[in-house]
């Protein structure tokens, strides 16, 4: 039985969702940027199971060293 991968969008739109409520200050479509970016990384893996955990660190990591 394999597991079909989650809908990118939707995964990429929960991600900048949690990320964007702790950079309230930096604009929404930056923080999607940085999701889609990380997201589009790591969207080929062969294992699934922590690319939403590894796409999130990633843009944390981005989104530290933007000023608004």
């Amino acid at each position: 039985m394999t597991q079909e991968p989650p809908d990118a969008e939707l995964t990429i739109n929960e991600i900048a969702e949690r990320v964007g409520a702790q950079f309230p200050q930096l604009p929404a479509s930056t923080i999607q940027g940085v999701v889609t970016e990380a997201y589009d990384e790591l969207k080929d893996a062969r294992v699934r199971d922590f690319v939403e955990v590894l796409v999130e660190k990633q843009a944390k990591k981005q989104l530290k060293h933007i000023q608004p």
